[in-house]
């Protein structure tokens, strides 16, 4: 055999090798999706170990999937939610989060319809409706909720708390007369507690859930709100709500 011919072999094996080990990796490397929530308000998210669980991961599983991403979730205050996402240190925010337009960000198409609600102890309590909910009354909210702002709005001042499972503590100990908030979170709450209930007289209008992203991410915005219509399309929103309200 002569040196051309050697040659040739040698770089054919190289190139074959080559090809091989390009075949062998993998260079498409899913982004991480990090997801902002509070995780106090079951059943959109709530603690179980060290995983947070509920409706909003559930969606936002979805939205990771339809973009070839890893999802990642970063538990915090609520009132530090839209912070952290103007930061940079979340990409969207899905946390039972009631559209706001004079909030600073960009909100999804709606995928949940919730009302105020009271929650008070069955036994001698002093709040039987709306009127009841006065300057003198001890109202517990959750801080920069939809709650704290109709509470705020009505004259009342509020005592205000970073998580409702504290304020639903001071309740059952006489420490406050009535919590004011999320339909479906205070359902849990009484459904889960006995001696408190939820009075059928909603404290404000009807109001609606949307997934936030930085204002002008249209680009994310868009791809979030394809997967809330293929959900809503399939029947799987209805699936993971209920999943979560049994």
């Amino acid at each position: 055999m002569n040196l051309k011919k050697v040659l040739a072999f040698a770089a054919a094996g190289i190139l074959t090798v080559s090809l091989l080990a390009g075949c062998g990796t993998d260079n498409s490397a899913k982004k991480t999706l990090t997801m902002g929530t509070e995780s106090g308000f079951a059943p959109f998210e709530i603690k179980e170990g060290n995983n947070v669980i509920g409706i909003d991961p559930d969606i936002a599983t979805e939205i990771a999937k339809d973009m070839n991403a890893e999802l990642k979730i970063e538990d915090m205050n609520f009132d530090g939610l839209v912070m952290a996402l103007s930061s940079g240190k979340v990409d969207f925010v899905a946390a039972g989060m009631t559209i706001d337009p004079e909030k600073d960000v960009d909100f999804s198409e709606p995928y949940f319809e919730a009302t105020q609600v009271m929650l008070v102890k069955k036994e001698g309590s002093s709040v039987a409706g709306v009127d009841d909910v006065t300057a003198d009354k001890k109202v517990g909210v959750q801080l920069g909720t939809t709650g704290d702002d109709a509470v705020t709005d009505n004259g009342v001042e509020p005592q205000r708390y970073e998580k409702f499972a504290d304020a639903v503590m001071d309740l059952k100990n006489g420490k406050l007369d009535v919590i004011v908030m999320d339909s479906a979170p205070a359902a849990v709450f009484a459904k889960n507690n006995a001696e408190l209930v939820v009075l059928d007289t909603p404290y404000g209008d009807v109001e609606e859930y949307g997934i936030a992203v930085k204002k002008g991410n249209k680009e994310l915005l868009d791809s979030i709100n394809k997967t809330i219509k293929r959900l809503k399309e399939d029947g799987k929103l209805d699936e993971i709500i209920a999943k979560h309200n049994d």
